[in-house]
């Protein structure tokens, strides 16, 4: 059974194309359709090669794709923010992004609640990317 990509997230189509592996392909399409349901107001983008949602014109996660993995990119303060979580679950994080192998299941309660975080401290940020902190 093949899962079919919200037709909303259409922009996203060529690069969900290019992934070789179709287990690969179904569940990263299964992902980015769980943020569209869970999260309907965002806007789905696609830049900087990987499909992306914003809010009110600012970064709020991006996807992109390895062979044994897809990374989640939430910016470094929220992975700072969640990264123990994350790492406690089983899952690999570097400096700027949370890996999920495609061979474990998502842990879709801490995904929301990684976006959920952004949402609610990017609220009134009106720039694409937090300003650093000086």
């Amino acid at each position: 059974m093949s899962t079919i990509l919200n037709p909303e997230l259409a922009d996203f189509s060529d690069f969900i194309n290019a992934i070789d592996d179709p287990d690969h392909r179904e569940k990263f399409i299964t992902v980015l359709n769980w943020v569209k349901s869970t999260f309907p107001n965002l806007t789905s983008r696609f830049a900087w090669n990987q499909p992306m949602f914003t809010d009110h014109g600012t970064f709020i996660v991006g996807f992109s794709i390895a062979k044994p993995h897809f990374n989640v990119a939430l910016e470094f303060l929220t992975l700072e923010h969640f990264r123990e979580m994350i790492t406690t679950q089983g899952d690999h994080t570097t400096k700027m992004f949370w890996q999920i192998k495609f061979t474990q299941p998502v842990n879709y309660d801490l995904l929301e609640r990684t976006i959920q975080y952004n949402l609610t401290t990017k609220a009134d940020i009106t720039s694409f990317w937090r300003q650093k902190e000086k």
